[in-house]
């Protein structure tokens, strides 16, 4: 089973696995579609993190997240007048874009693993078909880029992009990246190594700098995706995993800690104390996240040591169930895009792919036509903040994947994209499946929240959906938080999906009815 935000890469992953590849070969399938056919969302100009479970087996995690540029700092910033990293244009080009590199390790850990034998030819197939021929606009990304071309049509490489003809695609039009196309046929034939070491990285570095960016070829040489120990937290119903830092998967565990000792089976899926419960625990997560969170060379603390159960048990121990905490600001939004995949041996894979926000830079390289990731606005610069701007630094990241191993013998891969929403979602999606019983496609339908900005909204409101019951909403009023009520189904609240596989080898899954996408199951 596949789930994905766009149906197309969830039958990507499909159709390998059913030409006998296994979870992992089906993820690199769906990630170089998702890229193709999701494009305001993510791209190969982007990072990537993964986690990998097999029976019998810890889980893995691969590292795809590329660091800030060598050559640059953030006195250099500063000396042109900025206070900030800007969010779009050269400068913001800062970090290197490290998917390709996940790739590229998960298809050789796969090989030695689990003997994976299909070709990196089969594996982006797809994707080069979905670039080059052509896939129809989803009403998603026409909103998009409607809402942004005023923004970043001035910016290297976009308009000829992502507006053809001058225009915004409509939703139903044929779109097409034919020098994506060309850049992962090269792949094919060089390896992705050529990305970062060949000549492929050369035309990159080059078209990099004459875009103004800091990032040269030295930048990706350097890069390499790195194996990682998963965070765990030991949770009553059994054991969940998410990614360590730079990715705040640490929050999302601890959201769920603190969960572990204030939830009731009894409670009211849709109701305000289950709601408050979820929205203060996710306060005092990001508390410690803001304070502690960074490359985990400069942290000064082991993240693991902070899912300890009696630190979560005291967390939790400080919340009031009728009062509201006071609030600061988020990190605010993102663009990301998750995908699940669990093969016929078990083997089970949680993905995530992101260009932060809604078209990363805004800058698409001429050449290659790959869209680079604004990753490193991320950073400050103030040489005093968490994570401040300096040479060969990993950026903070939003993404998380997520898996559970629960007592029962059931295996969860989970997650969604959404900057602050992850985790906030997360802690629905968990919570509804394992503590409440709910499918994983009526947790996923079912009304969410957000706490902070979303796209296009400033505002530090906590975002509830219109299908709450009013007395839910009544009731989180009273208790002291400040409601907004958003869409029925607002694509603000991100896309989750998720499945989930029983001992008997038995397999549910759930997308998001706020995307466009699917599971696909055989």
């Amino acid at each position: 089973m596949a789930v994905a935000p766009h149906s197309l890469a969830a039958q990507s992953a499909m159709a390998v696995m059913r030409e006998g590849g296994n979870a992992v070969e089906a993820m690199i399938a769906a990630a170089a579609s998702i890229a193709a056919v999701y494009p305001h969302m993510n791209s190969i100009g982007g990072d990537g993190f993964w986690l990998i479970s097999r029976p019998g087996h810890a889980p893995v995690a691969i590292d795809g997240c590329g660091a800030s540029a060598l050559g640059i700092t953030l006195e250099q910033y500063r000396e042109q007048g900025l206070s900030s990293i800007p969010f779009r244009g050269g400068l913001a080009a800062n970090t290197v874009a490290g998917t390709l590199s996940g790739w590229q390790l998960a298809q050789q850990w796969s090989q030695e693993e689990l003997g994976g034998r299909l070709p990196l030819s089969r594996l982006l197939g797809d994707a080069i078909e979905y670039a080059r021929g052509g896939i129809s606009v989803t009403r998603s990304q026409s909103l998009c880029t409607e809402a942004k071309r005023e923004e970043l049509q001035s910016f290297a490489g976009f308009a000829d992009t992502f507006l053809p003809g001058g225009a915004v695609p409509e939703p139903g039009a044929r779109f097409t990246q034919p020098r994506l196309a060309d850049t992962l046929e090269q792949l094919t034939r060089a390896g992705i190594d050529d990305f970062y070491r060949g000549d492929l990285a050369r035309t990159l570095a080059t078209e990099l700098t004459a875009a103004g960016s800091p990032l040269r070829l030295v930048d990706l040489e350097r890069h390499q995706a790195q194996l990682r120990k998963p965070l765990v937290l030991k949770h009553s119903l059994g054991q969940v995993y998410n990614f360590p830092p730079p990715t705040q998967g640490l929050v999302s565990l601890m959201i769920l800690g603190q969960l572990d000792h204030l939830l009731k089976s009894d409670m009211d899926p849709l109701g305000a104390p289950f709601v408050h419960a979820c929205v203060e625990a996710t306060k005092q997560a990001f508390a410690v996240r803001d304070r502690e969170i960074t490359d985990p060379a400069y942290m000064s603390v082991d993240p693991q040591s902070l899912l300890d159960s009696e630190l979560l048990a005291g967390m939790a121990g400080k919340i009031d169930p009728q009062q509201a905490a006071p609030w600061g600001k988020g990190m605010g939004p993102a663009d990301t895009i998750w995908m699940g995949v669990i093969d016929e041996q078990g083997v089970a894979v949680s993905f995530i792919q992101s260009i932060y926000h809604e078209f990363g830079s805004g800058i698409v390289l001429p050449g290659s036509g790959v869209n680079w990731q604004n990753r490193g606005c991320s950073f400050s610069l103030d040489p005093n903040a968490r994570n401040p701007f300096t040479p060969g630094r990993k950026p903070f990241h939003t993404l998380n994947p997520a898996m559970a191993h629960f007592a029962d013998g059931r295996t969860m891969v989970y997650g969604n994209m959404g900057g602050d929403g992850q985790p906030q979602s997360q802690s629905a999606v968990f919570s509804r499946i394992a503590t409440f019983g709910m499918n994983p496609l009526a947790a996923i339908d079912a009304p969410r929240w957000l706490l902070g900005r979303t796209w296009g909204n400033t505002s530090e409101t906590l975002k509830l959906e219109s299908r709450f019951p009013a007395d839910t909403v009544a009731a989180l009023k009273a208790m002291g938080h400040d409601v907004e009520i958003l869409d029925s189904y607002d694509e603000s609240m991100g896309h989750a999906g998720a499945i989930v596989r029983h001992p008997s080898g038995l397999l549910e899954g759930g997308h998001d009815p706020r995307s466009d996408g699917a599971v696909a199951g055989w």
